[in-house]
């Protein structure tokens, strides 16, 4: 914990130098895009909002982001569905990811899904929260149809967006430019949505300080784009110094992960509130890790951050599984990962369940 703690001074610091430096940038270009909130306005926004409270969301019945997207597998039924799981525990956010090749493949129609989305979101009372970028898990996606689960593997199918090595490809970046301004500019006025996160654990897949780049070009399109949400993006190695300063100094509203035991997790939010802008903690919560619904929720909701876990459905993207342990014959590991429901919408444990309804307020 030591370690972090040091980490966390030497980003304040860093921070507190980039931050002057952007405003003198500012001041000297005159620059009439968006600008990075300020805490004040930041601050406004956030009392605006109860409690944030949600979970990463995926349909049980898609592997990846293409999957959930793409026209022939979008499942409006399955989505009301489960959203309406979410909306009975008081959840009032979702985090969802998009991806690139899903709105190049169709992008009339995915915005159109983009839509359909939002209507049933909004039917149930939660304000989405959506990514664009990520870093994590499979380099090469490909419309079409999807691979099957690898049985027993945590996430076997989730795809990197744009994936490696097309995060270093100026044609692929120049796509990616469209697709990011087209999206802000179709929906950064629906009061539909949350926020936008920008870029889902920048440097994941031992690509490091490569992503960098990448990180900077989608927050310089953001800017042109100007929503009227905050966008964001998650600090969520404390090695990776550069890319974690970039993230504090330019995003409206402060996200982060951490799967760590509740006194090591406090001790982070205890830190990155010396920002002064709100906190919202985009990913946590894997059991077997001693990150638990019945200790850091509490512990989220007392610090007014806002708690949205991974794993909502058990389905396709295996993550009752652990990243450390497969299961190779398929079954239900001794105690799940991640994940609240199974697919049929009974709870994994009823007491968790409670608990994050009496959190949210929602009586029996």
């Amino acid at each position: 914990m030591m370690y972090i703690k040091n980490k966390l001074a030497t980003l304040v610091v860093g921070v507190a130098m980039l931050s002057g430096i952007n405003v003198m940038a500012q001041q000297k270009t005159g620059n009439t895009q968006g600008k990075v909130w300020s805490a004040q306005k930041a601050n406004d926004w956030y009392k605006q909002h109860k409690w944030l409270s949600g979970a990463n969301y995926i349909p049980a019945n898609a592997i990846n982001q293409l999957e959930m997207w793409q026209a022939d597998t979008f499942d409006p039924a399955t989505i009301d569905k489960e959203l309406g799981w979410a909306q009975g525990i008081g959840f009032n956010t979702l985090r969802v990811f998009l991806h690139s090749l899903a709105y190049k493949q169709d992008p009339a129609g995915f915005k159109k899904r983009i839509n359909q989305f939002l209507t049933i979101a909004d039917k149930h009372h939660i304000q989405p929260l959506f990514v664009f970028l990520d870093d994590c898990w499979n380099p090469v996606a490909q419309v079409g149809k999807q691979p099957e689960p690898k049985t027993g593997v945590h996430n076997s199918g989730w795809l990197q967006d744009p994936g490696d090595p097309a995060y270093k490809d100026p044609a692929k970046i120049a796509e990616l430019e469209i697709y990011v301004k087209d999206i802000l500019r179709t929906f950064g006025h629906d009061k539909r949505i949350l926020m936008w996160d920008l870029f889902n654990e920048a440097g994941n897949s031992n690509k490091k300080e490569t992503s960098l780049p990448l990180l900077t070009k989608v927050f310089q399109w953001a800017r042109v784009a100007n929503p009227d949400q905050p966008v964001s993006s998650g600090v969520w190695d404390w090695s990776f110094e550069r890319i974690n300063q970039f993230i504090i100094s330019n995003s409206d509203v402060i996200t982060y992960h951490d799967y760590s035991p509740v006194d090591d997790h406090r001790k982070v939010v205890q830190i990155l509130k010396s920002f002064g802008k709100p906190l919202i903690c985009t990913e946590y919560m894997a059991r077997t890790h001693n990150s638990r619904f019945e200790t850091v929720m509490p512990m989220l909701k007392k610090e007014n951050v806002g708690a949205i876990n991974w794993g909502f459905v058990a389905g396709k993207t295996n993550t009752m599984y652990s990243w450390e342990k497969p299961m190779p014959d398929g079954s239900e590991p001794e105690e799940w990962f991640h994940d609240i429901f199974r697919k049929d919408g009974t709870p994994y444990r009823q007491k968790e369940v409670d608990l994050i309804r009496q959190l949210n307020g929602i009586s029996k």
